[in-house]
């Protein structure tokens, strides 16, 4: 029996017991990724699909993913392979790559414009050891890395990537214990903890998908904004920010881009309209009171 200590649910497993994530393991009384190397996705996207709007802009980056996550989220545009019943089938269904081979793919798309790696689609914190080993070559290759995440992982997984991470676009997906709790499935505080030690790190952009009734209200907007405001940033680690900047509209975190985004009723969550666009406008313009880079999507 092992204690998977990668987030928050801390879950206790018995040799050949698979996490409540579907991807880490018990084997000989250690829990590992099970999930390392299985890839259920690649494809080679704008970088602003991660979304990214302030890192690399008009470059494309090989993403990738595989199976399996932490959260619980009703709308998920991924829960094939993310949470759903079937996620699990992925596990002999994926292509098996080597953190090399997965390397000589992404050179391989240097001449239609690659510039390395985005981990996505599913949660790659859970199977971080794959994203640390391939992540480390692509930097010997050249390569940059990107982390698409919801962040609900420990700091020590954070510290072990971060070396060989130079960009990330996190998931805050709202500011109440309620909606992460009750209706994702997750801890805000552990996010929290993530965010303000990966803005340390590297270039971090966030986003916020706006569900109608759950977390689109002005004051839960200017809770959030002022905390993102009010991170500390290490001057000299994420260099995007200050790219092109005038004066900064208040502490360092308010350079910390934010992507504030439409829901579509979609998975279990159909009870609902869209977001109303105007509305996601509207949010967008209470954001820019804290902060500087704001960026709307699915409008």
């Amino acid at each position: 029996m092992a204690i998977c200590e990668v987030c928050f649910r801390h879950c206790n497993l018995h040799e050949g017991q698979v996490g409540f994530c579907g991807a880490r393991i018990c084997r000989d009384g250690v829990v590992r990724a099970d999930n390392y190397g299985r890839i259920t996705s690649l494809a080679l996207d704008p970088i602003e699909k991660k979304p990214l709007a302030r890192f690399m802009p008009g470059s494309r980056i090989l993403s990738v993913g595989s199976y399996g996550c932490n959260l619980r989220c009703p709308f998920c545009q991924n829960h094939e392979i993310s949470w759903s019943a079937d996620a699990m089938a992925f596990r002999n269904r994926a292509e098996e790559l080597t953190p090399d081979e997965l390397v000589a793919i992404a050179l391989r798309y240097r001449p239609q414009g690659n510039v390395g790696l985005a981990f996505t689609y599913n949660e790659p914190l859970i199977g971080w050891e794959f994203v640390r080993d391939a992540a480390k070559l692509a930097h010997e290759a050249g390569l940059v890395n990107v982390l698409v995440t919801n962040g609900t992982a420990s700091l020590p997984v954070l510290e072990e990537l971060a070396p060989h991470i130079d960009a990330m676009n996190i998931d805050l997906k709202g500011f109440t214990d309620h909606y992460y709790q009750d209706v994702l499935g997750g801890d805000l505080e552990m996010v929290q903890a993530f965010i303000r030690c990966a803005v340390q790190t590297c270039h971090v952009e966030l986003t916020t998908l706006i569900v109608p009734g759950e977390n689109d209200s002005e004051e839960e907007m200017r809770e959030m904004t002022a905390w993102i405001a009010g991170l500390e940033v290490e001057s000299g680690a994420p260099a995007a920010y200050s790219a092109g900047s005038q004066a900064a509209i208040g502490a360092p975190g308010a350079e910390i881009p934010l992507h504030i985004s439409r829901f579509f009723p979609r998975f279990h969550m159909q009870d609902r309209e869209a977001t109303s666009v105007a509305w996601i406008y509207h949010l967008a313009e209470v954001a820019r009171e804290r902060l500087k880079w704001v960026y709307t999507g699915n409008c």
